[in-house]
């Protein structure tokens, strides 16, 4: 293999063998590696039920306001870290960030195994929030430089399906612990199966093919065609990231996300508690029940990628605009169908076969086509971050329902989440306009020049 800068520069964009073979080994380590991090998130959902039973019990003997500020700490800290993220990730390299922000996030959730206070958790969800912040960022700047623009929805799209699968391994590791061994257990074996996706993203991940050895597989000049023009050298200056976090596109996309993170997280962390406190499922077949709704959610996610690439050309805004038309009607039918734990768990797989197409291309693939390998990550921290504050509000409001309401709780909250549904639909028919219009503008431009 030849590594001169002539050969380099001529085989820009081939995807040679030797492309392939560590492609799928960056692609591989890092969708573990971001599993991983959900299996050092996700297990406080599961435990919340028996974290708040009385000391006697075997648990803390938290209230629900208790046990919401504890979430809701977490997402606050998530919440800025995303923002700082999106900044450094311009100047630490993306694997820095991973492993550093998993590992010590390992550390953290085998803390909450042995924590035996309110403080104590809510100390440590804090940092543990920080840590987080670096994983879906760093994630898409780690992968950017190893996939080619015309392939980039379908290989994202299936990709990008990783906190999926993250999700449904925490279930079923932390469900079978609740069940056999109690929620300690449930925190200190999902960080056990997250070591081994650690050590993989140490062992086979590589930032760039340069790092080893290969030529450049995306052209900059392909990416200068996108909504974002690259913004910065090597590093992001503090003027060009507020250009970037100004952008009307990136501020609707942001907003967009905002809406689709409260929905998923407020189903992610109340599905098992609502149906363990109204319907009187065992916390461990709640996990198992809320698990159809992260199935659904798999294969609407690499359908949104393939339908990106072939169908809308990467028009993404347009894509997500029809899904909020699938995720409104999504709603009215969860509405409609609560009389069962299962028939609930159907609707919401539903839901979910609705929201997972939109919620993983604003974050991932459609961060990248607006702003290029470069910026990719630092978008994707900031319609992170901006979307992190649904997740925040969700935790209070839906904590807030539950103590005022603890009997109608559940439909209050599916009703809240059928507007903003319709506040996706218009923040995307937004999106939509002012892409239209920047492409109107390039092709007056092009057509003067």
């Amino acid at each position: 293999m030849s590594n001169s800068p002539a050969d380099a520069a001529e085989n820009v964009g081939v995807l040679t063998p030797a492309h392939r073979y560590w492609r799928w080994n960056v692609l591989l380590s890092t969708y573990f590696a971001y599993s991983g991090f959900y299996l050092c998130r996700k297990v406080y959902s599961l435990t919340k039920p028996l974290i708040a039973k009385s000391v006697a019990d075997g648990g803390l003997g938290l209230d629900w306001n208790q046990i919401a500020n504890i979430w809701t700490a977490f997402l606050f800290a998530y919440m800025l870290g995303q923002f700082i993220t999106s900044f450094l990730g311009r100047k630490w390299a993306p694997k820095t960030l991973l492993v550093g922000g998993l590992g010590l996030s390992m550390l953290v959730n085998l803390v909450f195994g042995f924590a035996n206070s309110y403080w104590t958790f809510l100390i440590f969800m804090v940092f543990n929030g920080f840590l987080q912040s670096t994983g879906w960022p760093s994630s898409v700047g780690a992968v950017a430089h190893w996939i080619r623009p015309q392939e980039r929805g379908i290989i994202m799209g299936a990709w990008s399906t990783s906190h999926i699968v993250g999700t449904m391994v925490v279930k079923a590791v932390g469900g079978l612990l609740l069940a056999y061994a109690g929620w300690r257990w449930s925190f200190w074996g999902a960080t056990m199966v997250a070591s081994l996706f650690w050590a993989m993203l140490i062992w086979r991940h590589h930032d760039k093919p340069e790092d080893v050895g290969l030529a450049p597989l995306v052209i900059p000049a392909q990416d200068n065609e996108a909504d974002i023009q690259e913004e910065g050298g090597e590093h992001l200056s503090l003027a060009e990231y507020f250009r970037l976090a100004l952008h009307p596109v990136v501020l609707m996309m942001g907003f967009s996300y905002l809406c689709v993170k409260f929905l998923r997280y407020a189903l992610d962390s109340w599905l098992p508690t609502f149906l363990v406190v109204q319907m009187h499922v065992s916390p461990d077949h709640a996990s198992y029940y809320s698990m159809v709704y992260d199935i659904c959610g798999i294969l609407p996610a690499v359908l949104a990628g393939w339908a990106l690439d072939r169908l809308f050309r990467g028009n993404w805004a347009m894509l997500c605009l029809i899904a909020a038309v699938g995720m409104i009607g999504g709603f009215v039918i969860a509405l409609t169908f609560d009389g069962s734990a299962m028939a609930v768990a159907l609707s919401f797989g539903v839901v979910g076969f609705m929201i997972f197409g939109p919620e993983t291309l604003l974050s991932g693939a459609a961060s990248v086509q607006v702003a290029g390998e470069k910026n990719g990550l630092a978008v994707a921290g900031l319609v992170n971050g901006i979307g992190s504050i649904g997740p925040i509000l969700q935790e209070t409001v839906i904590g807030s329902l539950m103590k005022s309401d603890e009997a109608h709780g559940m439909r209050n909250t599916n009703f809240m989440c059928l507007c903003l549904c319709i506040f996706f639909f218009v923040f995307m028919a937004v999106a939509t306009w002012l892409r239209r219009r920047a492409i109107a503008r390039k092709a007056a431009q092009a057509s003067a020049n």
